[in-house]
């Protein structure tokens, strides 16, 4: 994949917009956080969103799937404004850890199912979706543990779980907030092997990051927030030089009732 494949100025590179922003501005606690957005990501583009703490990179995606309300601004899902969007089975959202998966009175396999839910027949399972979540557990390392409870697994056990649940909906968009935060290494590589499948496979899929780390070769663009802004939207890093990045001095690529919402570990 090219660094610089589905920018704004390429449109023919990539597919139609899978997402897309116009002027978004949301607020928390009275405060401004996000000040005038646009961000558009095409099919098949792998996209990182990255800034310090506090930069609004996490409020974006939670105003994506629904769970930020908009102070102003649009936002898209599939070409359907997001207020009119049903088809969250096209959807598969991996939230932060750290507000996830405190831990949670449930089998491993029973979260991964609540990802299946929207694909399921008046929550009826079938064959195809109980062998969805079985090849979910696969794909990030997690088949033998399937009977155990969340509560005797490791953090970055309890994050591959995570990324089961998204993952077993057979999403065409993958949104994953932070997905390296507290994981060990191993799991980050277990990780990194897991989304390059789903890359491969033609999903489209925007990150939340702190740092690129092993995800690195997998990006086609990043785009950097400061104070609520976009202030950089191309290249990631290592194409462009780290320094040449505003207000983004501290990422360091090779450093070690929401329809989606539903699910144990919401």
């Amino acid at each position: 994949m090219s660094a610089t494949a589905g920018t704004e100025g390429d449109v023919g590179a990539m597919g139609e917009p899978v997402i897309s922003l116009r002027g978004v501005r949301a607020d928390l606690g009275g405060r401004p956080v996000l000040r005038g957005i646009d961000l558009t990501v095409r099919r098949g583009e792998v996209v990182a969103l990255l800034g310090a703490n506090g930069s609004g990179k996490s409020t974006a995606v939670r105003s994506l799937i629904g769970q930020v309300p908009l102070a102003a601004g649009e936002i898209e899902l599939f070409g359907t404004p997001r207020h009119r969007f049903r088809e969250w089975a096209r959807v598969g959202y991996v939230p932060q850890r750290t507000t996830a998966a405190s831990g949670v009175p449930a089998t491993v396999t029973e979260i991964v199912s609540a990802g299946r839910l929207a694909r399921t027949r008046f929550g009826l399972f079938r064959k195809a979706d109980r062998e969805a979540v079985r090849r979910a557990l696969e794909e990030v390392g997690m088949a033998d543990r399937a009977s155990d409870s969340a509560f005797a697994l490791s953090g970055g056990q309890q994050q591959r779980v995570l990324i089961a649940r998204a993952l077993a909906c057979e999403p065409e968009l993958l949104i994953m907030d932070e997905p390296m935060a507290g994981v060990d290494l191993a799991s980050q590589e277990v990780l990194a092997g897991t989304l390059r499948e789903q890359v491969a496979a033609g999903t489209t899929v925007l990150l939340v990051l702190h740092e690129l780390g092993p995800l690195e070769p997998l990006i086609d663009r990043a785009v950097v927030l400061r104070d609520g802004c976009v202030v950089h939207d191309g290249p990631p890093p290592e194409a462009v030089g780290q320094h040449a990045l505003p207000g983004h001095d501290h990422v360091h690529p090779h450093a070690a009732a929401d329809p989606i919402r539903t699910g144990l570990l919401s």
